[in-house]
């Protein structure tokens, strides 16, 4: 199911929650731990592994923004809407970084529900470098809107 950021307002797939600081860097924290984990799973070849932690590098350090922001998803593909609405459309954010996230979340579920899909040393080479691109540029956001 396709969603846009007032779809995942509606349903509370998005939802109010007080701003957090303290969560938004324990999220930027846990990206970091699980950038550790994507690097580790792939020097040991387990792709599948490190498909999924790059993955989840990319939600945490997301997620960090909409604590910073005071909202809690409950749905990934929200997560990306709220950054396109909130960021993308402001120009604070390009919009390749959505694509980035959205494109590994597909990946993930790919990876997580589909029998039949196996990482590839190249998918997975290509996760470990968006998931480490994109952490620094949730980083970078995170550090813009905590200065102003």
């Amino acid at each position: 199911m396709a969603f846009d950021y007032k779809n995942c307002v509606e349903k509370g797939l998005l939802r109010k929650i007080p701003a957090s600081e303290d969560k938004a860097h324990l999220s930027i924290k846990k990206a970091e731990e699980w950038l550790s984990e994507a690097e580790k799973s792939f020097e040991s070849h387990a792709l599948n592994s490190s498909v999924l932690a790059s993955y989840m590098v990319m939600f945490s350090s997301a997620r960090a923004i909409l604590f910073l922001d005071g909202f809690r998803e409950k749905s990934h593909a929200c997560v990306a809407r709220y950054l396109e609405e909130k960021y993308v459309k402001s120009g604070k954010l390009e919009k390749k970084w959505i694509e980035l996230l959205d494109h590994a979340r597909e990946i993930r579920h790919d990876d997580q529900y589909n029998l039949s899909f196996f990482s590839t040393q190249e998918e997975a080479e290509k996760a470990l470098k968006s998931a480490g691109e994109f952490l620094k540029m949730m980083k970078c956001l995170l550090a813009n809107i905590i200065k102003k």
